[in-house]
């Protein structure tokens, strides 16, 4: 899909500090809806390596939501 080509990776994404953040999760299967995509600011990939590209849900908003914490606190 188009977006992804203009996605950033999780390493590559630094949230400012007391700004507020929405995020949307997608399956492998159905994706996030375009719409979705067209109204965010920004679409963010976690970087992954190897032959399996999918990570569970849960698991990803873990990935995420403890990455963008790390960074807050290090600012």
């Amino acid at each position: 899909m188009q977006y992804r080509e203009e996605s950033i990776s999780l390493l590559d994404f630094v949230p400012e500090k007391g700004k507020k953040y929405g995020v949307v999760f997608g399956n492998e299967v159905d994706d996030v809806d375009l719409e979705a995509i067209k109204a965010s600011d920004k679409v963010i990939e976690i970087p992954q390596f190897g032959t399996k590209h999918s990570l569970n849900v849960s698991v990803s908003l873990g990935i995420v939501v403890w990455d963008m914490l790390a960074k807050w606190n290090a600012q």
